[in-house]
């Protein structure tokens, strides 16, 4: 009787063999139900060995094999196997991370036929509408139809508004014209609906399947399928759409490459960009990156000759880039966070009939409730965070955990009834731009106001018809957003991460402050950008002003360079989390030893520390940093002492994980 190995999505890094007296070789990379411990799981097929590892009475057999599906192809196994391998984590947990919920159960069918090719002429649409390239497009668009066949990367650096998107849907339509298959990555589930609206427009013939989490099981699964049967033409999604199987693929697009969302920050901690890299690599396509505010590590392989630098330094419809202005906030005296010169330039745009944008990236009404008598704060039970006022539904909520109260109307210590919210949120800011501004219409626009995807949507329909004069909002409105009328934008609390103590803030602020700031004057009327601070002479604020990311870029390069910090070298952190402290700097302590048995030179091992968020949801957290000069040698290592951790007697309740290119440190 055949023995069947396979892929258990379990925390161990192993393959489990089964018996199954009809296998063939045609099911390796199929779906297979099989018991395991006193029930049951869904894993896959990744082999029917001659002989296995234990005694053939000693093997269970197979429940049931899903073989109503075509098999996932060998190229998507090694992908997946790339990713088990790369970043160290069990081969079950990886399939079980590349494959939807809803494939893993039997009977999962697709809908439709194969699309044939969408029509084009040499590359240029002829379905949809085609706006008029700029010099600068035509000559990106030149430089990629030139270049050899096979795989490259593309890095498209080009200011807001430059025409990155248009750049990608003539690519996307000569790869269409030649029958293969796109792949299109954005950061966040909120970019999806207006990209794939675009797509849709452009390519009516094409067959376009949209994956991310806020889709249901079921039709992930199905889109899936699709893309497996080469149904699908282009596939859109998020991080996770990486590892959609593509037999015609032809070409990937990975839009804001910078963003940390690319990153999973739970389960296996992958980069969806860097896997974006390796698979075009894999499968010998090209893959364009593109951002107005590039990772240092892109910007430095384009520097390097790694990868091949593309530009567009103008914006294709507006005239001009928006004029960056700093306000020096020691000068005046703030209400609610704003002074009198960004009140007034807002007043100036109402007066306009304009747009304005007050960003501030912290929802809530406030981000602690204090007692002035006792200095009693609002403390979260589980964290090591403050429960945030959200003075609209009079709760403290919690941002991480979620634990949430009403709002108490005395201090819980001592009594007081002058408790006080202190700081300042998007909700904060909005009551009080309501008040100086009452005849004009205030929206906001966080994780609070936008909850489900049809709220998100009729908030970004209000903002474009008109329907709104002063936003107030989050990160959420950095990118991707098109507002003609919105001519002002606002930013406050933005010295905040200059003195943050993760080497990367100020990469993130430059990225944020670029990308907020490119919301204005997108259209024909002209663009303001006013960013409020304490440090006006900072050079990163300079280097702003200018939209000279490039210098920024070099400044930070430098500085990374003398402090050995990535992309000048390779990091990995193990995390431990437990009930107790002790129990977590404990298992760390154990491993820190193991690893001393292992390194050499090239390897730098730290001590274990606490995490800057302590505690989390009730458990206490502690990380350990390895370090290495190439990333060889830092793989190389990782692969002998994660054996070794493995091997550890680990406590009760303890819960370990490591992460490869780590982006918190």
């Amino acid at each position: 009787m055949p023995i069947v190995r396979v892929a258990v999505p379990v925390p161990l890094p192993q393959l489990f063999d089964y018996l199954s007296d009809d296998a063939t070789q045609e099911d390796i990379g199929r779906c297979v139900q099989v018991p395991f411990g006193r029930g049951e799981k869904n894993g896959l097929i990744l082999a029917l060995p001659e002989q296995g590892d234990w005694a053939l009475e000693r093997l269970k057999p197979v429940t049931h094999i899903q073989r109503d599906l075509p098999r996932l192809p060998s190229d998507w196994l090694e992908l997946v196997a790339f990713a088990a391998r790369y970043y160290h984590a069990p081969i079950g947990e990886a399939v079980a991370l590349a494959l939807p919920p809803g494939l893993r159960r039997p009977r999962v069918r697709s809908r439709g036929k194969p699309s044939d090719a969408v029509a084009v002429d040499n590359g240029e649409c002829q379905i949809g509408i085609c706006p008029a390239l700029t010099p600068a497009q035509a000559d990106v668009l030149a430089t990629c139809r030139a270049a050899p066949a096979g795989f490259a990367v593309w890095l498209l650096v080009g200011v807001t508004g430059s025409g990155k998107t248009e750049i990608y849907l003539r690519l996307a339509a000569d790869v269409l014209a030649a029958g293969k298959q796109v792949l299109m990555l954005v950061p966040e589930i909120a970019l999806t609906p207006q990209l794939e609206e675009r797509v849709r427009a452009r390519f009516p013939a094409a067959h376009i399947v949209s994956l991310h989490s806020e889709r249901a099981p079921v039709a992930r699964a199905r889109g899936f399928v699709q893309a497996l049967e080469g149904q699908a033409d282009i596939v859109l999604g998020t991080r996770l759409a990486v590892f959609t199987p593509l037999p015609r693929l032809g070409l990937i697009l990975v839009d804001e490459e910078h963003d940390a969302s690319y990153k999973q920050q739970e389960g296996i901690r992958y980069s969806a960009r860097d896997m974006a890299v390796w698979r075009a690599r894999q499968r010998n396509v090209p893959v364009m990156l593109g951002s107005a505010t590039p990772s240092l590590e892109s910007w430095r392989h384009a520097q390097n000759g790694r990868y091949r630098l593309l530009n567009l330094p103008d914006r294709a419809l507006a005239s001009a880039l928006p004029v960056v202005r700093l306000i020096d906030i020691r000068r005046y005296k703030l209400d609610e966070g704003m002074s009198p010169p960004l009140r007034d330039a807002i007043a100036a745009r109402l007066e306009r009939g304009e747009q304005s944008l007050v960003f501030i990236n912290r929802r809530g009404y406030a981000p602690v409730l204090a007692c002035p008598a006792c200095g009693w704060v609002s403390q979260c039970p589980n964290c090591s965070a403050h429960r945030v006022v959200h003075l609209a539904d009079r709760r403290l909520r919690c941002h991480h955990c979620g634990a949430e109260s009403a709002i108490p109307r005395a201090c819980p210590d001592c009594g007081n009834q002058d408790i006080r919210p202190l700081g300042r949120g998007t909700q904060r800011v909005e009551v009080r731009l309501a008040a100086l501004f009452p005849t004009a219409r205030v929206l906001r626009i966080d994780h609070d106001a936008a909850r489900t995807p049809a709220r998100r949507e009729a908030l970004l329909a209000a903002i474009a018809a008109g329907e709104a004069d002063i936003l107030v909002g989050t990160q959420m409105m950095s990118k991707g957003h098109d507002f003609p009328r919105l001519t002002l934008v606002g930013t406050l609390g933005a010295d905040a991460s200059l003195r943050a103590a993760d080497f990367r803030a100020p990469e993130r602020l430059f990225q944020q402050l670029m990308q907020v700031g490119g919301r204005a004057g997108r259209a024909d009327r002209p663009g303001e950008v006013l960013i409020q601070t304490e440090v006006p002479a900072h050079p990163l604020y300079a280097s702003l002003i200018r939209h000279d990311f490039d210098a920024f870029a070099r400044s930070e390069l430098d500085h990374r360079q003398a402090a050995a910090f990535p992309p000048f070298s390779y990091q990995a952190m193990l995390r431990a989390d437990a009930p107790e402290l002790a129990t977590a700097v404990g298992f760390l302590r154990q491993a820190k030893q193991e690893a001393i048995l292992l390194a050499d030179s090239a390897v730098r091992i730290f001590d274990p520390v606490p995490m800057r968020m302590t505690r989390l949801a009730r458990r206490e957290r502690a990380q350990l940093l390895v370090e290495a000069d190439q990333r060889g040698a830092l793989q190389n290592f990782l692969a002998q002492w994660l054996e070794r951790i493995y091997a550890l007697r680990i406590q009760r309740g303890l819960r370990w994980h490591v992460d490869v290119d780590p982006m918190e440190v």
